[in-house]
């Protein structure tokens, strides 16, 4: 996995837009809406005041720039090569992706909770017209399948709520995780 850091936050307040987007997508994804806005409330004394901003900032947006911002996340499950380096780690992957010969009768346990989880994806972008997202903690994918089985029963107001709720406990846990290293 490459190597992810932060710059101080002084500096991160004298970026030019883009080099601002590309680290503020560290925390948060690439969330057009959000970086923008976000670039546009500094100076911010530290990240959690950049974290806190966000928050404070999602609440105030439409509703489709909310699902604009929640569907930059990448899907659970998703293909370890169309993952970010931290959403990579964070979705439990410890190895760089392998050829696979499995066939369906011999499906690894990571293929067949993948598939699950796929087909989950699908029911619940289909049912609510975006992303999943979960601030998966450390837990094993499989895990997330019976959280996104009861989230089918929520209404789509209500999921968007949740689900940009998750992502701040993720932009917080990631930026636990750079301030350690």
């Amino acid at each position: 996995m490459a190597t992810v850091s932060l710059p101080r936050i002084t500096k991160l307040n004298a970026l030019p837009s883009s080099e601002f987007f590309e680290t503020v997508n560290v925390l948060f994804e690439t969330a057009p809406p959000l970086a923008g806005v976000l670039y546009d409330s500094r100076p911010y004394s530290s990240y959690e005041a950049l974290i806190d901003q966000a928050e404070a900032c999602i609440k105030g947006m439409s509703k489709s720039d909310r699902i604009e911002v929640i569907n930059a996340h990448p899907r659970i499950g998703a293909a370890k090569t169309s993952l970010s380096a931290l959403s990579y780690a964070e979705q439990g992957y410890t190895s760089a992706p392998q050829p696979s010969t499995a066939s369906v009768n011999t499906m690894s346990e990571d293929e067949a909770v993948n598939a699950v989880l796929a087909e989950l994806n699908t029911t619940y972008e289909q049912q609510f017209g975006f992303k999943f997202v979960v601030f998966v903690a450390g837990r094993p994918r499989k895990e997330i399948i019976p959280v996104i089985e009861a989230r089918l029963n929520n209404q789509a107001d209500q999921e968007i709520e949740t689900g940009l709720s998750e992502m701040m406990a993720i932009a917080r846990d990631r930026l636990k995780k750079l301030a350690q290293e």
